[in-house]
């Protein structure tokens, strides 16, 4: 049972009855309990005679997947099975983070008759939105009281990864391409694998000429070359404590998914497998054996419910799950945050076992530097200090992971992402993957 705005304006209205009755004789607290007993004994008729909420059937129709921060558009079906006119007010209960509008519609449903309610949402989380019940008002024939109902009906939508550094994938496949010589940029793709032949143009690079071929062709023949192709890239994502920590508008895992959605697209259109592990303890998300334009979907639903975890990231079980993933990997992508040169003795440890065999690329996260006022407070010069604390920090483990073998490459949340495939770019032109 639920009571309307209605009541408190028929028990104001009692003010008037009392005040005559009490001039007419009568005392004014039994006329005052009179018009309440009045009041309650209304309420309650109104709320028997209302209809039943249960003669509801809920049907959805909404998407079984939506990107974060984009509109989703959802449908609420109520069909009335009675026999009797419903009207009232409906509530979706979506969580919190699915933002649906906080207003609850007003419904006007027939018997037999289905109306439909489109309930838009802005997700504002990754993972998992969860809808579970609609909750139904139906008022009785005064509109003072009615009946309450929660109808179960499961509604569920995973919100994937925005992939905002998509708008650099067009820049880095125009390079890619170059690389393949399909363009006509007049360069020399710096590949190890053989392609075709083709003619002479002033420009090209002289060492490439094949004179066994220009002899039989009676004109200058020259052999093009393209970046070695089917090599195996593992990415790693660590989900550690250290991925927690807020950086810009998110977390850094945000960051570490962005780099690597960016990377795997690149590499899958180079012809190279894509390999992901999101790990600390335990994996948290993998996606092997997936190619081609299958892999970016695989990877964005892989990666949405996974959340930071509060404890210390295991290294030498992360190294295990790359062995596991493939027996001889070409380019390993550690996205990880490793601030502290205490905190990264056993990270910086299992580095050599891996450059030995590969090609190790060390990803991370950073913060950009805040402009200090020209007037600094205590509190600005206290932030400054810790910032710079942070940087030799930073400075120092990315020297350690280069004297370990491997490559560090450091960024805000919107600069990593294209160093990282950049910096895969300059592998594939240098011959080294």
């Amino acid at each position: 049972m639920f009571v309307t705005a209605r009541l408190p304006l028929l028990v104001a209205a009692g003010a008037v009855p009392v005040v005559l009755l009490s001039l007419a004789g009568i005392d004014a607290w039994i006329a005052a309990g009179a018009w309440l007993l009045l009041c309650v004994a209304v309420t309650l008729v109104d709320a028997v005679a209302a209809p039943d909420p249960g003669d509801l059937r809920v049907e959805r129709s909404l998407p079984s997947r939506a990107r974060l921060g984009t509109p989703v558009a959802t449908d609420l079906t109520l069909r009335n099975t009675g026999s009797r006119r419903i009207r009232g007010r409906a509530r979706d209960a979506w969580q919190p983070t699915a933002g649906a509008p906080a207003d609850r519609p007003r419904i006007d449903i027939p018997a037999g008759e289905a109306r439909t309610l489109g309930i838009p949402l802005l997700p504002r989380r990754r993972g998992e939105l969860t809808s579970r019940f609609v909750v139904v008002r139906a008022e009785g024939p005064l509109r003072i009281a009615g009946r309450q109902r929660r109808l179960d009906a499961l509604g569920v939508i995973r919100v994937l990864p925005p992939f905002h550094a998509r708008r650099h994938l067009p820049s880095r496949l125009a390079r890619l391409r170059e690389l393949d010589g399909n363009t006509s940029v007049q360069v020399r793709g710096q590949g190890t694998e053989f392609d075709s032949l083709r003619e002479y143009v002033r420009g090209d690079d002289v060492r490439s000429i094949d004179w066994r071929a220009t002899a039989r062709a009676g004109t200058t023949m020259l052999r093009t070359w393209r970046p070695e192709r089917d090599r195996h890239i593992v990415i790693v994502i660590d989900t550690g404590r250290t991925s927690a920590a807020r950086v810009g508008d998110g977390v850094r895992m945000d960051a570490a998914m962005e780099a690597a959605l960016l990377l795997s697209a690149l590499a899958t259109r180079a012809g190279d497998h894509v390999h992901l592990v999101m790990f600390d303890r335990a994996v948290r998300a993998r996606v092997s054996r997936v190619d081609g334009p299958a892999l970016l979907p695989a990877l964005v639903d892989a990666m949405a419910p996974v959340e930071p975890q509060l404890i210390d990231t295991d290294w030498d079980a992360a190294i295990a799950q790359v062995r596991a993933l493939t027996s001889r990997p070409s380019l390993v992508v550690l996205l990880t945050a490793q601030d502290a040169v205490g905190a990264a003795r056993g990270f910086l440890a299992t580095l050599p076992a891996l450059t030995r065999d590969a090609v190790v690329l060390v990803g991370s996260v950073t913060e950009d530097a805040a402009s200090v006022p020209d007037r600094p407070d205590v509190d600005d010069l206290y932030a400054q200090a810790a910032a710079a604390r942070a940087e030799r920090d930073v400075a120092a483990v990315a020297a350690a992971v280069v004297r370990a073998g491997a490559d560090a490459i450091a960024g805000s949340p919107d600069d990593l992402p294209p160093r990282i495939a950049d910096r895969y770019l300059a592998l594939k032109a240098a011959g080294r993957l």
